[in-house]
Formats: C-alpha cells, sequence, structure tokens
C-alpha cells in the first residue's frame, strides 16, 4: 500500500521521514490527523522539544497503539516528526517504545537542528 504524501497546510509540518513511516506501518494522513486531536496518552518526547502521543487501536485480533512525536513551532504550526505502530499496549511513564531505526533518525536530527542553531 503506497500512500500519497501528506500536503503541508497553515497548521501541520510534515517531515519526508514521517512520509516513509506512514507508508512502512500503513497509517494514513487522516489517521495521523485524528491522532492530533483525539489521543489517549501523552509523554515527552525524547528529541528536544517534542511531544510524543499515542492511541489504542483494538481489532479483533490484536490491540496495537499508533505512536506520533510532533513538535510545535508556534501556536498555530505543528510539525509532525515521525509515527510509528506499537504492537500491544506499552507501559506508562516508561521509555517510550520507539524503533530503533526511528531513533536513529531522532538522533540525526538532535545533531543537524544543534548544527543550525550555530
Amino acid at each position: 500500500m503506497f500512500l500519497n504524501p501528506p500536503k503541508n497546510s497553515r497548521d501541520i509540518e510534515w517531515t519526508k521521514h514521517v512520509f516513509y513511516k506512514m507508508n512502512q506501518y500503513q497509517l494514513s494522513e487522516a489517521i495521523l490527523r485524528k491522532l492530533l486531536r483525539d489521543y489517549d496518552r501523552k509523554e515527552s518526547g525524547i528529541a528536544i522539544n517534542t511531544i510524543a502521543i499515542c492511541k489504542q487501536i483494538k481489532s479483533q485480533a490484536r490491540i496495537t497503539e499508533i505512536w506520533m512525536m510532533y513538535q510545535k513551532i508556534n501556536k498555530q504550526k505543528t510539525r509532525v516528526i515521525t509515527a510509528w505502530r506499537y504492537p500491544g499496549i506499552s507501559r506508562r511513564n516508561k521509555q517510550i517504545p520507539i524503533p530503533e531505526d526511528i531513533m536513529d533518525f531522532v538522533n540525526n536530527y538532535k545533531q543537524s537542528s544543534k548544527r543550525n542553531e550555530k
């Protein structure tokens, strides 16, 4: 399933990375927009000034969580950095279960944002 890339709007900016993860985890733009409005949990993200939110999805076969990490640019604009699907239910107030490839991206994102600040 290949999705069309999400389009930036006046309130949401999408990274290329989230587009790749949307295809990998079969997440649509509508699902992620809904997640921004209606989520079950909110925790601080691992990157600087980021927020991670999740929503439990229950089906007959299993329970999964959809996670999204985003950054508030200003009062009206949000930058969606990445999203992923976690099989099962993660523990509250513990380290967020982030896949290794997403962790590598976030670490590179941290380093590049530090370089841009100088």
